[in-house]
């Protein structure tokens, strides 16, 4: 038997008008998950525990089945596993975005964009190994990683800082939040010095020129030690694979002690090697017991608003990961047990995050019978009772057919 953990971050969402009142799940043709969902089960989860911040670091924590109230530490410190950056007791790590601001007035600033433009890895390298250069020291050191997505490790003697997630303030006012990096040293020096650094590189000089946005800031956020996860191997004895572009999902995969494929092409965009990704998988599964596939399209769709793009994204991850990887498993005879779901819902009306129950496909190849009959989209799980929403950290437990 081979198990499957397919996820498509942040494809949940609220009705919009513009689709006649339906989802981008309901409005985007997904013939093979609404298969998949018609002869399996239709289940509703809660990958966020109360009290915890909606994001893919404890959603997807959840779907790995690691109960966030008992593993959480933070965003960061699973990026710095993901890196190969060792932490140590003393040091904290915390996720560094370029980031696009514009500054009205000295004392004012706005959050035009949490991802500079889906700056390229390549130019992002460029600038984070100048910050390093010019700013790296005892205290902090800059590590390079996907896009806009980079991180900083900080010496504990610096004050612990509490940042706020970027991607929550597209458009929005951001005075408050910076002027916390402005007024506490040295973390007042470090900021202030990278964007004037920024500024003048020309990379951005480049990037302005093409009609870019520029990397104007860093942001720092998401700070943590490094989590004490059981292997997975250790707990239910499954070999497996993690399948994603971004350093937060393959740290997961790291941390719960599963290889972790490098996708060449894999951008966490609607660019992404949708084929690389679902070829990885089925590679994986030759020798392997469990992939977990993670695509970030509809979730980065969903934070800049793009309708058309989370459509895109949604109809992709149907025809391009979990079509190909169901069918072919299919056409070799092996028999495979699948969970196809989000990790949260990134609703387009508000850009960022949020925590209500998911729905999920739990599939079994060997037992097709007594199926929902549902197509999968957030409707169908409407109105479902607080006693039958699953925790997000049990689904695995389901999918494997153990005891919780």
């Amino acid at each position: 038997m081979k198990y499957l953990i397919l996820i498509g971050d942040g494809m949940g969402d609220h009705p919009i008008g513009e689709l006649g009142n339906r989802t981008p799940l309901e409005a985007a043709k997904t013939p093979a998950m609404d298969k998949l969902c018609q002869n399996g089960a239709l289940l509703c989860a809660a990958t966020i525990p109360d009290g915890f911040p909606p994001g893919s670091d404890v959603a997807n924590m959840s779907l790995l089945g690691y109960d966030p109230q008992r593993y959480y530490t933070g965003r960061a410190p699973l990026e710095a596993a993901s890196m190969g950056v060792r932490l140590a007791e003393d040091q904290t790590a915390y996720r560094c975005n370029l980031v696009t601001l514009d500054f009205p007035t000295s004392a004012e600033a706005t959050m035009v964009d949490f991802s500079a433009g889906h700056i390229s890895s390549e130019e992002a390298a460029e600038l984070m190994q100048m910050l390093q250069q010019e700013l790296g020291n005892e205290d902090f050191s800059f590590h390079p990683g996907v896009s806009y997505r980079h991180l900083l490790v900080v010496n504990d003697r610096v004050p612990t800082f509490t940042g706020v997630p970027p991607h929550d303030y597209i458009g929005k006012d951001v005075t408050n939040p910076w002027q916390q990096y402005q007024t506490a040293p040295p973390w007042n020096e470090l900021v202030t010095k990278a964007k004037e650094l920024l500024t003048n590189h020309p990379v951005n000089q480049r990037r302005r020129n093409e009609g870019k946005r520029p990397a104007s800031a860093i942001w720092p956020w998401g700070e943590g030690k490094m989590p004490a996860m059981l292997p997975l191997y250790e707990r239910f004895g499954i070999t497996g694979t993690m399948i994603s572009a971004v350093d937060l999902l393959k740290g997961l995969g790291v941390c719960s002690g599963i290889d972790v494929a490098n996708v060449v092409g894999a951008t966490g965009y609607i660019d992404t090697n949708y084929e690389g990704k679902a070829q990885a998988a089925l590679d994986a599964l030759e020798t392997q017991d469990f992939v977990f596939v993670h695509l970030e399209a509809p979730d980065e769709a969903g934070h800049q608003g793009r309708l058309d793009h989370k459509l895109t994204a949604i109809e992709d991850f149907d025809s391009r990961i979990v079509a190909p990887i169901t069918q072919t498993l299919e056409q070799r005879g092996e028999s495979f047990r699948a969970v196809i779901t989000m990790d949260h819902f990134t609703p387009l009306a508000i850009q960022t995050h949020t925590a209500e129950p998911i729905p999920v496909i739990l599939y079994d190849s060997q037992d097709t019978k007594n199926g929902s009959q549902k197509t999968f989209c957030e409707a169908n799980i409407s109105g479902v009772d607080r006693a039958s929403i699953v925790p997000g950290s049990q689904l695995i437990n389901l999918l494997l057919q153990k005891e919780g």
